[in-house]
């Protein structure tokens, strides 16, 4: 693919990205937040940090089975959006049901193991927003930078386990996550299988000269 081709790709994640924000901003500014504003925007956002997530996660597997390998230049825009959600998603839960009080949210995540969970999630992402940059994965070295960013497995599963524990009613939702998830997941895992499995001896001998 075109350079150029790809800028115009990155440009429309970038605005396609902040449009649930700009959505949400003008929704609030209008009144048309429903009957519990605090609880839509802590939702809603959450609902895209997994959102993002699971297309960041989905990068690989399609450029392997694809053979596009142009895709992978987008995995880092959709990883931070991932980032800026979550960052988002905590926020709005820190400021509007907690009132910025470190006590009260201490207290709240010891009552409310799923709380744990999604700060668990939180935390792994940040050292993958850190060292996004390419400067950092020089700074690393390849093999140190993919280790770290195993991160994202956590982040991803710990998300999901927190939507499942906090929905009180309907599970559909995350149990949908959690089966896309296993798939992208299974996917990896196969993947590792197959390179890891030893080649037979018989494969590796020379042929014979007819």
């Amino acid at each position: 693919m075109k350079e150029n081709d790809i800028r115009f790709i990155k440009l429309l994640i970038l605005v396609n990205g902040a449009v649930p924000l700009a959505l949400l901003v003008w929704d609030q500014s209008h009144n048309k937040l429903g009957a519990n504003p605090q609880n839509f925007l802590i939702l809603t956002t959450g609902m895209m940090t997994l959102i993002f997530l699971t297309l960041t996660m989905a990068v690989t597997p399609m450029r392997k089975i694809t053979g596009l390998n142009w895709l992978i230049q987008f995995r880092r825009m959709l990883g931070l959006y991932a980032f800026f959600y979550g960052c988002l998603h905590f926020l709005c839960f820190f400021s509007l049901d907690r009132a910025f009080s470190v006590a009260s949210t201490l207290t709240e995540m010891l009552k409310r193991k799923y709380l744990i969970l999604g700060s668990t999630a939180l935390i792994a992402m940040i050292p993958l927003a850190v060292t996004s940059t390419n400067g950092m994965i020089k700074r690393l070295g390849g093999k140190r930078w993919r280790a770290l960013h195993r991160l994202a497995y956590v982040a991803a599963i710990a998300g999901v386990i927190h939507f499942y524990m906090q929905v009180k009613a309907d599970v559909r939702l995350p149990l949908v996550f959690a089966a896309v998830l296993a798939i992208l997941l299974g996917y990896r895992l196969v993947n590792y299988w197959r390179q890891r499995k030893p080649v037979p001896a018989a494969a590796l001998k020379p042929k014979s000269e007819a």
